[in-house]
C-alpha cells in the first residue's frame, strides 16, 4: 500500500513592517501608509501603530516579493491599489478589502516603477525590461507598450490630464510619450549618470529630476501650444536650471507635497533635503530684491560711462521691474532631514497636515521601520515611529515554549515574545546579539550572545534579570537536559561555545530577592579541540552529540562524559544536527549542502542525502515520528522521511537564508526565521500528499520554468535592441495564455463537431420523417455550440486573451469569427466582441483580405458591430447626462452650500499659517525702514 503523509502549507507571516527594496506611499484616502512587506502589502494606522488592511496573495500563488506599490490619486474616483512584483506581474488590489482584483502579466523582468493617471483608470508600469506599458484598470487588460528605453525604467508621471507620460531611466534620458498617438514626442538628455526619480508638481508647472549628479534638474512644462516663442513646437519639457544638492550620494526619491509648496529629494543614504517651492508672486518679488542687490553692489563697485562722459547705469529700470525668474528663485532650501538609519523611501501624506505644519513626510528606513515626521519652516520633528512588530535585522534563532503558546526569537539587539497563533508582538526585552535561545517553564529564557554571554530574561515582566559571562567565544547553542522520563529542562541545560567549552548548567533560585529569581550555576566542563557549532541531547538524556568545526561529530556518554561514537564523513563543518524522540537516530546538516542521517547505536551512516543547493543551517526531527525539517541558505524549508530517505515536500516563502527552525510537542506547525527579518508559520492540513505525484509536480515545474526562461530568450530584449519609440503588444506568454490558447482551440473542435451532428441529425429526420432523440454533448452542459465557445472565451482572463488569440492559427480565428455575428446580439457582450474582433483583424488581416470565405463575414461584421457599438455608446451617454442631472438635483438641497466649509476653512487657515511663518514678510519690511531711512538721509 502506498504511504501517505500529510501536507504543511503557509499559515502566517510576520516580523516584516517595511521591505527595503519596495516604496512606500499613502492609500487613496490620505489616512493609512502602504508599506511592502516581501511579498505582501499592509496598510497602517501611523497614530495607532496598527496594520488596518493585510493585502495577502493566495497560498496557491507563488511567493514573489513586491517591488513597488502605487494608490489611485483619489478615494473618491478609484480605490484601487497596485503593486509591481519580482517576476514582472502587476496585481490590483481593492483598497477597502484587501483583496486581489487581477494579476496583470506583461513584464519579463521586475516591475520597477508604476503609477496611476489622474482618472485612476490608467496605470503606467516601466520594468527592469526596459518596456513601459499602459494598462486599462477597469477593463483589467493591457492597452500597448512603449519601447525605446536601453536600460531600467526608474519613474513615471503623468501629464496633461493624462494624454502624455514623462518616463525617465538609468540610460540616463527622459522621454515623453503622447499617449493619443502613442509614440514618443520628446528625448530630453543632459544628466551626466543614472536617472532614479522625478516628479511634477500638481499645478504641471515643473519637473524635478535627481540622479548620482550633484545637482537635480528642473524642468518647464508647457501649458499650451502657444505658450512661449522660443519653444520648439514638439517640446513638452524646457530645462528651467539646476538646484545644488546637499549630499554627495545619489537621489532614490523625488517627491511633490499635494499642494506642490515642497519638494523632497531622498538621496541613498540618512537624508532628504526639503525645498520650499515658492509661487509665481513670491518668485517675481524675490528676483526683484535679488536684481536689486545685485545692482547696489555694482553701483557700489564702478560707475560705467560712454565715449561722450555720459554716465550708463548697468541694470535699467526696466530689468529691475521685469527681473527674469531663474529656478533659485523658485526653489528654496527649507531644511534637511536627517534619519537615525539609511532612508529606503519617502512619501507626503496627501491629507491636510496638522495646524502650523506645512507638510506630513512618512519614510521607511532599512531597519525594518517606518517613520513619520511632520515638517514646518523651522525643524521636521517626529510624529510616529512604527518598530515593534518586527525586529532590526535578520532573526538568528527561533524557539517555543512547552505549551506552544509562546514563541521566542533573536537579533543583534533584542528579543522579541510572539503569540505563534496570531503573530503579535507581546513583549520586547533589549539584549546582546542572540545567537540561540531556549524556555525555562514558561517564565523564564535563556539567551546565548554572540560575546559569549549567557542572559536570563523575566518573560513576564519583559526584563533582562541577569547577565552571566559564560564563555569566552560565542555561544552556538543552548540545550536543555531531559530527564529519564522525558521531562525537558528539568535538571538543567548544556552550552557549547567556540571558546572549545561544553558547559553544564544546573538551575537555583535567588535568595536575596524576595521574588523568585531564575539564576544558574555552571556544574561541569567539557574541554574540546575544536569550536563546537552545535550541541545535542539524546531524548531519554543518555548521550550528548558535540558538532565541531574539524567536521566531525562526537557522541559522549552523558553520566561519565566518556567518547562513545566518532561520525564523520562531512567535507565541511557540521552546523546542526538533532536526535530523533526514540534515540534510534542522529541526522546533521553541514556546509556542504549535505543532510546525513546516522544510527545512535553503532554510528553507521544510512544515508548521505543532497539535500539543499547551499549550506544545510538547522535541522529538527518531528516529536515520536522519524520525519525531519531542514532549511538553508537556498531560501527553502524542507520535509524528509528518514525512513525512507525521500523528500517529502519543499516549502518556498521566504526571500533570503533562513538561520532557524523549531517544532511544536505535536508537530502541527513549524515556525522558521530567516534573514528577510521574517517568521513564518506553517501548519499542518488534513491534505494527504503521495511521494511520487509530488515527484511528478517537482519535474513539471521544472520542465516549465525551463520554457518560461526559453520564452523570455526568444521574446525579450536579448536578441535586438528596441526600435525608437516603437509601440507593441502589452502582455506577455506566459503558461496561462498557453492553457487558454488550447482551451479555445479545444471549444471550437468540440462546437464544430457538435454542429456537425445536429446538421446529421437534421438530414436524417428529414429524409427518413422520423429519427432518434437528438443527444447533444454531455461536455457541452446543455448549450448550444456558440453559447459553448462564448462561454470559454468569456472564462479567459482579459489580460490574457490578446496573447491566447496571437496564438490561435489562421483556420481557428476564422471559426471564431464566425461566431461574432451571432455574439454582437448579446448586450453584455458587445465589447469582448470588439476586442476579440480587432485582435484577429491585426493579427490575421493579409491572410483574411485575400480569403473569398472571410470577404462577406467582413462585410456583416461591418455593419452589425458599428450599429451595436453606437448603441452601447448612445446609452452610456444617456446613463452619464441622468447621472449629471441627478448630481444637479442634489447640489440644489438647502444643506449643499455648506458641505465644503469645513475644508474650506482648513485651506484658509493654511493659507494664513503659511503667510505668517514666511520669512520674506519681515526682510520687506526691514527693506522699507531701511530705504525711508535712506530718503531722509538725503533729504
Amino acid at each position: 500500500m502506498v504511504k501517505a503523509y500529510l501536507r504543511y502549507e503557509p499559515a502566517l507571516t510576520f516580523g516584516v513592517i517595511a521591505s527595503p527594496e519596495s516604496n512606500v506611499c499613502y492609500d487613496p484616502s490620505g489616512r493609512l501608509l502602504l508599506a511592502a512587506a516581501l511579498d505582501r502589502l499592509a496598510a497602517w494606522d501611523l497614530k495607532r501603530g496598527l496594520p488596518s488592511v493585510s493585502f495577502a496573495p493566495s497560498s496557491s500563488s507563488p511567493s514573489l516579493a513586491v517591488s513597488c506599490i502605487a494608490s489611485s490619486p483619489s478615494a473618491a474616483v478609484s480605490s484601487s491599489i497596485a503593486s509591481g512584483h519580482a517576476d514582472g506581474s502587476i496585481r490590483l488590489w481593492d483598497a477597502e478589502t484587501g483583496a486581489c482584483e487581477a494579476t496583470l502579466h506583461g513584464h519579463r523582468s521586475a516591475a520597477s516603477a508604476i503609477r496611476f493617471a489622474p482618472s485612476g483608470a490608467v496605470l503606467a508600469s516601466g520594468s527592469k525590461d526596459c518596456d513601459v506599458i499602459l494598462w486599462d484598470v477597469v477593463a483589467q487588460a493591457g492597452l500597448f507598450r512603449l519601447r525605446g528605453h536601453r536600460d531600467q525604467v526608474t519613474d513615471l508621471v503623468f501629464l496633461d490630464s493624462g494624454k502624455k507620460l514623462v518616463s525617465c531611466s538609468k540610460d540616463k534620458f527622459i522621454r515623453v510619450w503622447d499617449l493619443e498617438t502613442q509614440h514618443c514626442l520628446q528625448i530630453v538628455g543632459g544628466h551626466r549618470s543614472e536617472i532614479w526619480s522625478m516628479d511634477v508638481d500638481p499645478s504641471e508647472r515643473f519637473l524635478v529630476s535627481g540622479s548620482a549628479d550633484p545637482e537635480l534638474r528642473v524642468f518647464r512644462i508647457r501649458q499650451s501650444v502657444e505658450e512661449g516663442e522660443d519653444w520648439s513646437k514638439w517640446d513638452v519639457l524646457k530645462l528651467f536650471g539646476e538646484i545644488p544638492r546637499q549630499s554627495k550620494e545619489r537621489v532614490a526619491t523625488v517627491r511633490f507635497n499635494r499642494s506642490g509648496s515642497l519638494v523632497a529629494c531622498q538621496v541613498a543614504g540618512k537624508t532628504a533635503d526639503i525645498y520650499r517651492v515658492l509661487d509665481e508672486t513670491e518668485a517675481i518679488r524675490k528676483a526683484k530684491r535679488r536684481m536689486h542687490r545685485k545692482k547696489e553692489k555694482a553701483s557700489a563697485k564702478s560707475i560705467i560711462a560712454d565715449g561722450n562722459g555720459t554716465v550708463i547705469d548697468p541694470f535699467p529700470a526696466q530689468d529691475t521691474q521685469n527681473p527674469t525668474v531663474i529656478v533659485t528663485d523658485v526653489f528654496k532650501l527649507l531644511q534637511v532631514l536627517r534619519a537615525s538609519k539609511k532612508i529606503c523611501s519617502i512619501s507626503f501624506s496627501p491629507s491636510n497636515p496638522p495646524r502650523g505644519c506645512l507638510a506630513t513626510l512618512s519614510l521607511s528606513l532599512n531597519n525594518n521601520t517606518l517613520e513619520t515626521y511632520s515638517v514646518d519652516s523651522e525643524k521636521a520633528a517626529k510624529m510616529y515611529s512604527i518598530e515593534m512588530h518586527g525586529h532590526r535585522s535578520d532573526v538568528r534563532s527561533v524557539s517555543l515554549n512547552s505549551e506552544d503558546n509562546l514563541l521566542m526569537s533573536t537579533s543583534h539587539n533584542a528579543v522579541k515574545i510572539w503569540n505563534p497563533s496570531t503573530g503579535d508582538c507581546l513583549r520586547t526585552i533589549d539584549s546582546g546579539y542572540g545567537l540561540c535561545s531556549a524556555f525555562v517553564g514558561n517564565r523564564f529564557a535563556l539567551v546565548g550572545t554572540k560575546g559569549g554571554t549567557l542572559e536570563i530574561i523575566d518573560i513576564a515582566s519583559g526584563s533582562l534579570t541577569e547577565v552571566i559571562e559564560a564563555h569566552a567565544g560565542s555561544i552556538r547553542s543552548i540545550v536543555p537536559i531531559p530527564d529519564e522520563d522525558g521531562t525537558v529542562g528539568a535538571r538543567g541545560f548544556v552550552t557549547g561555545s567556540a571558546d572549545h567549552d561544553i558547559k553544564f548548567w544546573e538551575y537555583l533560585q535567588k535568595s536575596d530577592t524576595d521574588s523568585k529569581q531564575l539564576t544558574v550555576s555552571n556544574v561541569r566542563t567539557l574541554k574540546m579541540t575544536e569550536d563546537v557549532l552545535a550541541v545535542s541531547i539524546s531524548p531519554q538524556g543518555k548521550h550528548i552529540a558535540v558538532a565541531l568545526l574539524d567536521c566531525n561529530v562526537k557522541v559522549f556518554h552523558m553520566d561519565t562524559l566518556k567518547l562513545f561514537l566518532n561520525l564523520y564523513g562531512h567535507k565541511l563543518p557540521v552546523l546542526c544536527m538533532d536526535i530523533s524522540s526514540d534515540g534510534a537516530l542522529i541526522v546533521t546538516g553541514s556546509a556542504d549542502k549535505n543532510l546525513k542521517i546516522w544510527g545512535m547505536d553503532f554510528g553507521d551512516c544510512h544515508r548521505s542525502i543532497f539535500a539543499h543547493s547551499d549550506s544545510v543551517m538547522d535541522v529538527k526531527f518531528v516529536y515520536r515520528t522519524h520525519y525531519m525539517f531542514s532549511v538553508g541558505k537556498d531560501r527553502t524549508v524542507k520535509y524528509w522521511d528518514a525512513d525512507k530517505f525521500e523528500l517529502l515536500l519543499t516549502l518556498e516563502g521566504h526571500h533570503a537564508e533562513v538561520w532557524c527552525l523549531t517544532i511544536s510537542s505535536r508537530g502541527d506547525f513549524i515556525v522558521t526565521g530567516s534573514h528577510d527579518r521574517s517568521i513564518r508559520r506553517w501548519d499542518r492540513t488534513e491534505e494527504q500528499l503521495f511521494i511520487e505525484e509530488e515527484k511528478e509536480k517537482r519535474l513539471e515545474e521544472t520542465f516549465e520554468a525551463d520554457l518560461d526562461n526559453d520564452n523570455d530568450y526568444r521574446y525579450g530584449q536579448k536578441e535586438d535592441a528596441p526600435d525608437e519609440g516603437s509601440v507593441g503588444v502589452p502582455g506577455r506568454k506566459t503558461k496561462e495564455t498557453v492553457t487558454s490558447a488550447d482551451a479555445i482551440m479545444d471549444a471550437l473542435d468540440t462546437a464544430e463537431e457538435e454542429l456537425k451532428r445536429l446538421n446529421q441529425h437534421k438530414l436524417e429526420e428529414q429524409n427518413n420523417g422520423r429519427a432518434a432523440k437528438f443527444q447533444p454533448n454531455v461536455i457541452m452542459q446543455g448549450r448550444s455550440p456558440s453559447d459553448y465557445v462564448l462561454n470559454v472565451i468569456s472564462s479567459i482572463r482579459p489580460n490574457d486573451l490578446e496573447q491566447a488569440l496571437l496564438a490561435l492559427p489562421f483556420s481557428d480565428a476564422l471559426k471564431l469569427m464566425s461566431y461574432l455575428k451571432e455574439w454582437s446580439l448579446v448586450p453584455s457582450k458587445v465589447e469582448l466582441v470588439c476586442r476579440v474582433c480587432l485582435v484577429l483583424l491585426q493579427t490575421h488581416h493579409n491572410q483574411l483580405t485575400t480569403t473569398p470565405a472571410a470577404r462577406s463575414l467582413l462585410t456583416e461584421l461591418k455593419d452589425i458591430l458599428y450599429c451595436r457599438v453606437k448603441e452601447c455608446k448612445d446609452t452610456i451617454g444617456f446613463n452619464l447626462a441622468a447621472m449629471d442631472h441627478l448630481k444637479e438635483l442634489l447640489a440644489m438641497r438647502s444643506d449643499a452650500p455648506f458641505r465644503d466649509a469645513k475644508a474650506k476653512l482648513m485651506e484658509i487657515r493654511q493659507e494664513q499659517s503659511k503667510r505668517s511663518g514666511m520669512p520674506d514678510g519681515n526682510e520687506r519690511r526691514k527693506k522699507k525702514r531701511k530705504k525711508a531711512l535712506e530718503e531722509k538721509v538725503e533729504a
